[in-house]
């Protein structure tokens, strides 16, 4: 009997052998993992130089943006926050709102010429 767990010990101490090697070698070295070069299209290609990072294109958007955020946030909206509420709380008549003339008939006086409304011509057709 002594045997079968001599066996069974020794068994039992080559599969945590085993174990431990295949852990070791699950293990990566720094020269792993080796893949082959990328071969790269002309227009990746661009792409892939024309987004490296700290580019002076990055910078100059960069300050693009800020500039017109600057502008839009700090100028723009408040002129036109100030102008609409001067247009259509402040003023008597809105911009754009135009006073009609009073309406004239035959045989009123106008006021800036003083002539007379001639009565109008009757219809030669006369079928109203």
């Amino acid at each position: 009997m002594s045997g079968s767990a001599e066996d069974e010990r020794l068994r039992v101490q080559q599969l945590r052998a085993l174990r431990r090697r295949w852990l070791r070698d699950q293990e990566l070295s720094p020269r792993e993992p080796v893949l082959p070069p990328r071969q790269l299209g002309t227009v990746a290609a661009f792409w892939e130089r024309f987004l490296q990072p700290g580019e002076l294109w990055r910078q100059q958007v960069h300050k693009a943006y800020q500039t017109g955020s600057f502008v839009m946030l700090r100028v723009l909206l408040p002129a036109w926050a100030i102008t609409y509420f001067l247009k259509y709380h402040l003023q008597k008549t809105p911009h754009g709102v135009v006073a009609t003339n009073p309406r004239i008939f035959p045989g009123d006086r106008i006021l800036e010429t003083g002539e007379i409304m001639p009565p109008l011509k009757e219809d030669p057709h006369g079928h109203h």
